[in-house]
């Protein structure tokens, strides 16, 4: 076992030796507040997020590193759906007292090379002793300096896009779970799968992308699942939905975890949650333009799925003879047995 903190002093003298300075921060970690300077003419963004351990990632199977890494993604992907710049982070940290510094310091450590990417500067947050597992909050403010894309501006007619492929993290949340582990799954493949769920990708710069390309109305990330997410635009823009679920990308690696564990590669994709893709609607004239340029100024594939439609005609998802068929929701918060780690 790994000795445990010192003081609380001593793991924030970890911390501002992990963490870098940056451009507009005039006070950082060390004093009563973070002193920020936000570019002229910008929106400011703010967006919070709560992992706990057991619910949101899992010990068994996540390093300090890994969840470090996750607790700063979730919150990017946030600032990506707005179209945004991400700058400034304040991490909160609860863990058992018996949680050494190597550890505190390994987490940390997943923080910031994420922000590295990111070019985003931690700037402060909290330490505390938790009674029951690790807990971290997230607080990540970010800038705008044109509209930001939200959810309540799609229109009907438009057409519905992701980007990247589907069902990744729930496939590897799976493949994580399964006991005994099935001896089918290419290592690739398995690799593939896993980190997406221990340590996502989100789409910062295809989100800046799209906010500044033109044609896009309306955007969310795939957090909570396709069926969720969906649902919350659509809610909010009052409108409904098709979906063609023929045309959700689904990529080889989620499919051959299917296969090895009798599931189904398509649940993932509309249910499973976590792949921090990004799902907007666009102008139909525009879905060329935004394909050829995401791919080629990010890499970043995308594809369109389905159409907004009027609110009476509710949320549909359509097989490959074009019948409506049932689709289970993704995840949701206070619904019993619903832990999504």
């Amino acid at each position: 076992m790994s000795a445990p903190p010192a003081s609380e002093r001593r793991l924030i003298e970890i911390i501002r030796r992990a963490v870098r300075r940056a451009p507009g921060v005039r006070v950082g970690i060390g004093d009563d507040c973070a002193v920020l300077e936000p570019d002229a003419g910008s929106l400011l963004l703010a967006t919070t997020d709560l992992l706990i351990e057991d619910v949101h990632f899992r010990r068994r199977w996540a390093t300090p590193n890994d969840v470090g890494w996750k607790s700063l993604a979730v919150n990017l992907s946030d600032i990506a759906a707005m179209g945004g710049r991400p700058r400034w982070a304040l991490i909160a940290l609860a863990c058992p007292e018996a949680v050494g510094l190597d550890e505190a310091e390994a987490f940390y450590g997943g923080v910031q090379a994420l922000a590295s990417e990111h070019d985003v500067a931690i700037v402060g947050g909290d330490t505390a002793a938790s009674p029951g597992g690790w807990i971290v909050n997230v607080t990540l403010l970010g800038e705008a300096t044109l509209a930001p894309l939200t959810r309540s501006t799609a229109r009907a007619g438009d057409v519905i896009a992701v980007t990247g492929t589907l069902g990744r993290s729930a496939a590897g949340l799976a493949l994580l779970e399964a006991t005994p582990a099935p001896r089918d799954v290419a290592a690739a493949a398995a690799a593939d799968v896993t980190t997406a769920h221990l340590r996502p990708r989100p789409r910062t710069w295809e989100g800046q992308w799209l906010a500044a390309a033109g044609g896009v109305t309306s955007m969310i990330d795939l957090s909570d699942g396709l069926a969720t997410d969906l649902g919350h635009l659509c809610e909010e823009s009052g409108l409904g939905a098709r979906v063609e679920l023929g045309r959700l990308p689904v990529d080889a690696a989620v499919h051959a975890v299917a296969r090895a564990l009798d599931r189904e590669a398509l649940a993932w994709a509309t249910g499973g949650g976590e792949d921090y893709e990004l799902l907007f609607t666009c102008a139909p004239e525009a879905v060329e333009r935004l394909a050829e340029g995401l791919a080629g100024t990010t890499g970043t594939r995308l594809s369109a799925v389905g159409e907004m439609t009027a609110a009476a005609d509710g949320i549909r998802y359509l097989d490959a003879g074009g019948r409506a068929v049932p689709v289970r929701a993704g995840f949701e918060h206070f619904v019993t047995g619903r832990a999504r780690a």
